[in-house]
């Protein structure tokens, strides 16, 4: 969520937001040095690694809240979620990986903060390295398991997210089915929901939802992720200088960060970025290679697959993405995105009585959500068929276009998440398209445009 709010801030540069305006709220965020003298780090590789961590913080949450999202308990004062953010090179991708909170993990020497006993490095859950170390113990760790070097260190408690999500006045989230879970309250039914904060926290909380477990909850912790950045993006919150000063200092007084990552730092990021949207964002979980590891002293832990894991980590070292193209098979092309999670508003853009109901139904037939009510073109002059997309959406629009044979793809700002379908003269056919989920390669990666409610 902290890397949600950062994103804010470079997103904000890049619209021309001033320098003072960036360098106020940076002085907002308290700090942290979980680099202090770290030695035999692994090499610097391609692009940009945050670690972003959230804790079972809630000294801030009064008592109500408490009792109303299920905040009672003393907090252990350990992770509860762990994903490495890695921003590429050119600043036009964002891979996020999630490593579950139950992993098993070896810790680098170090002294217990809280005992002050001195280990050569013992087997832990990976979350217990925060309550045993805090951000330094939990950044070594991390960079031990993966080789991975991390650059930046976001901090994020439960006070925070929830102002988070409060102050952009709620995130969108749709389930298909019914998410009930005693421990944290939350009880969703199948449906699409605006959630606070409080209900947005028991939603990334809860891992007795559905049989999932941890796992479960960590892909909701992604898909909320997402459809974070994308109100944060679409709220018009970035364009207002005035409501954004006043929305992120109301969020970046309980989050910390390390030292390094200041106004110069978001500014050069916020540049870079202009063209970053939700398609441009990619999810996964590093490979589980065993499950119910148990360990002595410790309990049951989740063993990583090595290679599989190898080969993701390498992956973000050399700044490769980790989805897979498309690849053709079973009678149909495949598309990055789903044709029933497309929806298609269809033009006649000819004097061809018909067209459009002809090119709507083709659509309909293939997958695509048309509205079934075709429009005729003010101005029916086209030649050629068109997709017009909003750049938010251009993986849909890519993946609608390969089922129109020879159309133009034409970007249209502010359009939003139905893509229009001009129909030209040439219009022939509408080519069989189906999703190509299980070819996403062997980490089971899913983009910022296919999680969210559209």
């Amino acid at each position: 969520m902290r890397a949600t709010t950062t994103l804010s801030v470079v997103l904000l540069a890049a619209a021309g937001i001033g320098h003072s305006v960036v360098a106020g709220l940076d002085a907002d965020i308290a700090r942290v040095d979980p680099f202090k003298d770290m030695k035999n780090r692994p090499r610097a590789g391609h692009g940009m690694n945050v670690l972003l961590v959230g804790t079972d913080g809630r000294d801030d949450i009064t008592r109500a809240e408490r009792r109303r999202y299920r905040l009672g308990g003393a907090p252990c004062h350990c992770t509860d979620t762990i994903m490495i953010v890695h921003i590429s090179e050119d600043r036009e991708r964002a891979s996020v990986v999630s490593l579950p909170r139950d992993s098993y993990a070896e810790t680098p020497p170090h002294t217990d903060r809280v005992t002050g006993k001195a280990h050569h490095g013992h087997p832990i859950r990976i979350n217990s390295a925060y309550a045993e170390g805090g951000p330094q113990l939990t950044v070594r760790t991390v960079e031990n398991m993966t080789h991975v070097k991390i650059d930046h260190y976001l901090e994020v408690d439960f006070t925070s997210f929830m102002k988070t999500v409060d102050v952009l006045g709620g995130v969108k989230v749709c389930t298909a089915q019914p998410l009930k879970d005693s421990y944290t309250g939350l009880d969703l039914a199948p449906g699409t929901y605006t959630l606070n904060g409080g209900q947005a926290l028991q939603y990334v909380r809860s891992r007795h939802a559905d049989a999932s477990s941890d796992l479960g909850r960590m892909k909701r912790q992604q898909r909320f992720l997402a459809a974070l950045v994308e109100r944060a993006t679409s709220s018009g919150v970035l364009l207002n200088p005035l409501r954004f000063r006043d929305v992120t200092r109301a969020v970046l007084g309980s989050v910390r960060a390390d030292r390094g990552f200041g106004t110069d730092e978001l500014l050069d990021l916020g540049r870079a970025m202009r063209t970053f949207s939700p398609s441009s964002s990619e999810f996964t979980t590093v490979p589980i290679g065993q499950m119910g590891y148990v360990v002595k002293g410790i309990g049951s832990t989740l063993k990583w697959d090595p290679v599989r894991a190898q080969r993701l980590f390498r992956a973000l070292r050399d700044d490769e993405p980790l989805a897979t193209g498309a690849r053709p098979g079973g009678g149909a092309v495949r598309v990055d995105v789903a044709p029933q999670q497309i929806r298609v508003q269809v033009e006649n853009g000819t004097r061809t009585a018909g067209l459009g109901r002809r090119v709507d139904a083709a659509l309909a037939a293939t997958g695509f959500r048309t509205t079934r009510q075709p429009v005729s073109a003010a101005a029916p002059t086209a030649l050629r068929t068109v997709v017009a997309y909003d750049p938010r959406w251009d993986r849909s629009a890519k993946s609608l276009a390969t089922a129109l044979p020879g159309s133009e793809l034409r970007a249209v700002k502010g359009l939003g998440a139905t893509l229009k379908v001009i129909a030209g003269a040439d219009f022939r056919q509408v080519r069989k398209v189906r999703a190509a989920h299980a070819d996403q390669g062997e980490f089971g990666v899913v983009r910022g445009d296919e999680v969210g409610c559209s």
